[in-house]
């Protein structure tokens, strides 16, 4: 087993999630890649040295259980989480079901409890290691069509901050990442064509702020910080 840090990325998808990947990767750590389905986690998994694969379903506190048992034999304990599994339905409390709003909670929630818990005890022995949280404006405003994601996205918040002041002294760095805007997809950009570049936010710019608070000195840890292109509204 190397001894090279270890980055678990979890729910890696072709935007922030595979430019986290490469940016930790890039730096020299191991990492790990999960998501429910494991075509682009296992392509990206091949590209980058010393990178593996494995598919986890957050809702499923049982399947993180899994994943992590399987990382730390691989790989060993991680220093360093990056929670951006954050999917949801989105309408009004009309449109969307009960199912909809629960299966959002589960996401954005449950899953980052449940990471939490399973991660911390290994933190705590080693005094020192940093869960980055991807969080979105929706956790400090509902509007009509969020009723799903914006209650998941504020129970994450909150819990990330509550998980801060119960970690950060025991050395464990815990920061969200409150990302406002579109982030460039080819999705996003087929559907809003007559949007110039400066509109969208690049995943590989996240990935640095990520990496930053990584690397943050104790004495001048961020919890909260928002990244959005210059030209949004807020």
């Amino acid at each position: 087993m190397s001894d090279k840090p270890v980055c678990v990325v979890i729910g890696v998808g072709p935007g922030n999630g595979a430019a986290f990947a490469r940016r930790f990767a890039g730096e020299g750590y191991r990492v790990a890649l999960l998501a429910r389905r494991r075509a682009l986690s296992d392509e990206l998994a091949s590209e980058l040295p010393g990178a593996r694969a494995y598919s986890c379903d957050v809702s499923d506190p049982a399947s993180i259980e899994s994943a992590f048992a399987a990382i730390e034999a691989d790989l060993g304990a991680p220093s360093v989480v990056v929670y951006n599994a954050g999917s949801g339905v989105f309408g009004t409390f009309e449109d969307v079901s009960p199912a909809d709003f629960e299966a959002a909670w589960r996401v954005n929630a449950l899953g980052l409890f449940a990471v939490a818990r399973r991660v911390a005890p290994a933190m705590r022995a080693a005094g020192a290691g940093s869960l980055i949280v991807v969080g979105a404006t929706a956790s400090r405003r509902g509007v009509p069509r969020t009723a799903a994601f914006a209650p998941a996205k504020a129970a994450q918040r909150s819990l990330a901050e509550s998980l801060a002041r119960t970690l950060w002294p025991a050395g464990i760095h815990v920061a969200l990442i409150v990302v406002d805007g579109v982030v460039d997809l080819p999705a996003t950009r087929a559907w809003m064509k007559d949007k110039p570049d400066s509109f969208f936010i690049q995943p590989n710019d996240v990935a640095d702020t990520a990496l930053y608070l990584a690397r943050q000195p104790r004495s001048a840890w961020s919890f909260e910080v928002e990244a959005r292109p210059f030209g949004e509204s807020w």
